[in-house]
């Protein structure tokens, strides 16, 4: 596959194809666990290492399984991934996967993993197929941080408390108060916050894609050129 393909997955997993801000894929874990980064952060890594390996696993077996039996192996390569996903974060970031709880193990059933397996891991060879998944987990990922970021600083005027459930407890400094209040908004920390902000995420992102497309058409029309009329006087003998 060619670098601009690359480039090209690369786009529509961030940008183009989003799974939280265009397919709208995975918005029941998005919406519920977001209400702070911490929360954000480990749930976006967990479904990237299930994305990434699904994609992994579906692509080198794509040439070996019927269509008959195509859909239940990768619901199974799925939920393997997500069982071992859910095992390491019982083994290290247990209060956690306390915290995510039922959300850890609902990724077994989360449209963008399956979709991608179908539409993208299943027709292509093994790195644009990882590829894919790490783009698409990103972009899915991101969102999930700027919500939890945004969520956690109107709720509680401060980013990246609890940093210690992922990272152990060197990341206990983390925390960042940018505002010295005693109550937030506490509507931004439950679930019609949640809502509220992913709508104007997704308002934002069409409006960039709005004033891109309207440079491009800008740049693509052709300039005409009138002609000029000039006024000549005199006799010519």
């Amino acid at each position: 596959m060619s670098t601009s393909s690359f480039a090209e997955i690369s786009r529509m997993g961030l940008w183009n194809k989003n799974p939280a801000l265009v397919q709208l894929l995975g918005l029941c874990p998005l919406l519920a666990v977001t209400g702070s980064v911490v929360n954000a952060l480990g749930l976006g890594l967990a479904t990237m290492l299930v994305l990434v390996g699904s994609n992994l696993v579906v692509s080198l077996i794509r040439n070996h399984v019927t269509d008959v039996i195509r859909l239940p192996a990768f619901v199974m390569i799925i939920a393997a991934f997500t069982t071992c996903t859910e095992l390491l974060m019982k083994a290290y970031t247990y209060e956690l996967y306390l915290i995510l709880g039922l959300f850890i193990s609902l990724i077994v059933t989360n449209c963008t993993i399956l979709g991608r397996a179908e539409a993208f891991a299943s027709k292509n060879s093994v790195w644009p197929s990882v590829l894919d998944g790490f783009m698409m987990s990103l972009g899915f990922m991101a969102v999930l941080i700027v919500l939890g970021a945004i969520r956690e600083f109107l709720g509680t005027g401060a980013l990246f408390a609890d940093m210690n459930l992922l990272f152990g407890e060197a990341a206990r400094s983390w925390k960042i108060t940018l505002l010295n209040i005693e109550s937030g908004m506490l509507v931004a920390i439950l679930p019609p916050g949640a809502f509220m902000v992913t709508g104007l995420l997704i308002a934002m992102k069409n409006i960039i894609d709005k004033q891109i497309d309207d440079r491009q058409a800008a740049k693509a029309t052709p300039i005409q050129v009138g002609s000029r009329r000039v006024r000549t006087t005199g006799r010519i003998s």
